[in-house]
């Protein structure tokens, strides 16, 4: 599972021509799940997302989490994470899970994080239009899997 995460001032996602879900200060979380991702994985996603030190303290270091500075995140489906583009200039999307997996999985690391912070959403498989400010501007790609010993960890 892929979280392409920058650190905002605000975000929004207009889905289908419709307004879905809007924050202020926050994360904007571009989420792509690949076929081997588990909902252990979306979990542990969701919680090193909330908890990454991202955000300034009073000295002006990155040393505040997402859930220090009581901010959102919005989360946004994006299986174009996932792409491929070794061959040729046509990306290749079958690195990434299946749309129903893909969808529960999503679920699950929103509802994982919003036990945490306000979550606020795309929705999945739509058209979207995201807007940003990015913040710094910082940027962080994350990836969880299993490793061959089947502990869930960062690559």
């Amino acid at each position: 599972m892929r979280a392409l995460i920058q650190r905002v001032k605000e975000a929004s996602v207009v889905a289908d021509g419709e307004f879905a879900g809007s924050i202020g200060p926050g994360l904007l979380v571009l989420l792509g799940v690949a076929p081997q991702d588990d909902g252990e994985i979306a979990a542990f996603l969701a919680e090193r997302c909330v908890t990454l030190r991202i955000f300034e303290d009073d000295a002006g270091k990155m040393n505040r989490s997402l859930a220090d500075i009581s901010g959102s995140m919005l989360v946004v489906s994006q299986f174009t994470l996932f792409a491929d583009t070794t061959q040729g200039r046509r990306p290749y999307f079958g690195n990434a899970a299946a749309p129903g997996l893909a969808d529960e999985l999503y679920e699950k690391f929103k509802a994982d994080a919003a036990r945490f912070v306000p979550v606020e959403c795309g929705k999945f498989g739509a058209d979207m239009q995201v807007s940003l400010c990015n913040d710094g501007p910082v940027t962080i790609m994350l990836e969880a899997c299993r490793n061959a010993s089947g502990k869930i960890t960062l690559i």
